[in-house]
């Protein structure tokens, strides 16, 4: 559900798409078809893949795209626009096709994750909710993967949205970090709406309000008993948190016939002090509470604590998820590929002379190469839309950016990965559940070589283009120099 039923964001737009629009239509060209995709161009954090988040969202908001009178104003106020324009808008109705990623996938450089096909204004018109939207949970879900996979298997839970831009970004978030495979959050609201399992015990408040640590920490077990996170770095863990712990789980838990369910270290040395905390637990009798770990965490944090052996079960993120701080924006574009004459489709390209920012033009699909003995995804092959792919034959593909880079594809399975969304601005996607999606995306980057997956370096995973796709851009790319 979107995070507000009763708000209007179709004028969350860029002033030019309206400027545009008007001009499509001073020139007769409104119903004119077009199509537009959206795609990036580099993976934050310099990784193999990110993942695609925020669909359900953008659908939302489609849905709901219609002009109020009050837009209508604000717009003639500005004395721009013709009354034929600003009718036009009165009587919006979108009818566009939409194909997506589903969300959760694995998706790779310079590939359509987001195509829409109609009339120019509409398509124009979306593009700053197809960006914003999909860019930011994308960046956050991508982010979130590389936590879950430096945990190896440890939850992490979000705790980021007192540190998120605002508070759309923590609610919204917390969604995309829940696609991208951590198992709850602190935000209430996320718990609310989208069913995230909301997690959360004391702050170092609770422990300080209280005359001593052993009473913080009684009080809250007295009135918690079935879910007692005691937060035991305020004074100090080894010499007053985990024994303070421990006295309360003997005095008041384990007469209840109740048993601790972790430690929190919020400060210090992490590694040494789980290790410390973890010999005191066990020889206290309790090898089942859990030791949880807080404190500007991120992947490369978490694998070295990993890696000098750190007896952490569980892992709580903060600022470095919510706004993926090392690499906090993810560049999706949206480019126009082709628009229509006489009935045809005429592919267009955007020439620079920064052969990454040369367009790839026309109407496309994307499918992905699975091998069939292993189910590992093999490369993207974008083609011309309506092209086949005979996946029972071997089929040649090279690297679009260094064309004798080549490598012959055997015994494989092409799967179409754009999903249809919209029909002529009717829904006819059948929206999954959050936790559906969730574990699609988990199913999806066990697909992928553990060689894409590494963390610094990671192995390329190629997006090569068909034989007719390179063919029209090449075409494209040769009349334009020619003129």
């Amino acid at each position: 559900m979107p995070i507000d039923m009763k708000r209007n964001l179709t004028m969350l737009t860029d002033f030019y798409e309206i400027t545009m629009s008007n001009g499509y239509l001073e020139y007769g060209l409104e119903e004119r078809t077009a199509v537009f995709d959206m795609f990036f161009r580099k993976i934050p954090d310099d990784g193999g893949f990110a993942i695609f988040a925020g669909l359900e969202q953008l659908i939302e908001y489609i849905k709901d795209l219609e002009f109020t009178e009050e837009d209508i104003e604000f717009l003639r106020g500005k004395g721009q626009f013709s009354e034929a324009f600003l009718a036009y808008l009165k009587n919006f109705r979108f009818s566009c096709d939409i194909w997506s990623m589903k969300e959760g996938t694995p998706v790779f450089p310079y590939e359509p994750v987001v195509v829409v096909r109609g009339p120019i204004i509409q398509a124009q018109m979306i593009e700053t909710m197809v960006l914003l939207t999909i860019n930011h949970q994308s960046l956050v879900a991508t982010k979130a993967n590389r936590m879950c996979r430096a945990a190896e298997g440890r939850p992490i839970s979000e705790f980021g949205s007192r540190r998120a831009q605002s508070y759309d970004a923590a609610i919204l978030g917390a969604r995309a970090t829940y696609i991208g495979g951590c198992s709850a959050t602190a935000c209430a609201i996320a718990d609310r709406d989208y069913g995230i399992p909301a997690v959360g015990t004391m702050a170092h408040s609770w422990v300080q309000v209280f005359d001593s640590e052993y009473d913080a920490f009684k009080n809250y077990a007295q009135v918690y008993p079935d879910n007692c996170i005691f937060l035991v770095d305020t004074y100090n863990v080894v010499k007053s948190g985990i024994p303070n712990a421990i006295r309360v789980a003997d005095e008041i838990l384990k007469p209840m016939g109740k048993r601790p369910k972790a430690v929190r270290i919020d400060s210090g040395d992490i590694a040494y002090l789980s290790k410390k905390a973890r010999r005191m637990l066990d020889d206290a009798g309790y090898p089942d509470c859990k030791i949880m770990a807080t404190n500007s965490l991120d992947e490369y944090i978490i694998r070295d604590l990993l890696l000098q052996g750190a007896q952490v079960d569980l892992f709580g993120v903060g600022e470095n998820l919510i706004t993926s701080k090392s690499d906090p924006v993810f560049g999706g574009v949206y480019k126009l590929a082709a628009v229509e004459r006489d009935g045809v489709l005429v592919p267009k390209i955007k020439v620079s002379e920064s052969i990454e920012k040369i367009t790839t033009p026309c109407f496309k699909d994307v499918y992905r190469f699975y091998n069939r003995e292993t189910g590992q995804a093999i490369a993207d092959y974008v083609t011309v839309r309506g092209e086949t792919v005979d996946d029972s034959q071997p089929i040649t593909i090279f690297d679009p950016m260094a064309t004798w880079k080549k490598k012959t594809v055997r015994n494989f399975t092409a799967k179409s990965i754009l999903t249809q969304v919209f029909d002529k601005g009717r829904c006819v996607y059948e929206l999954p559940k959050l936790d559906d999606i969730r574990n699609y995306c988990a199913d999806q980057v066990a697909h992928l070589w553990d060689e894409v997956k590494r963390f610094e370096h990671p192995h390329r995973y190629y997006v090569d283009l068909s034989d007719r796709l390179w063919n029209e851009r090449n075409d494209l790319l040769e009349r334009i120099n020619a003129e």
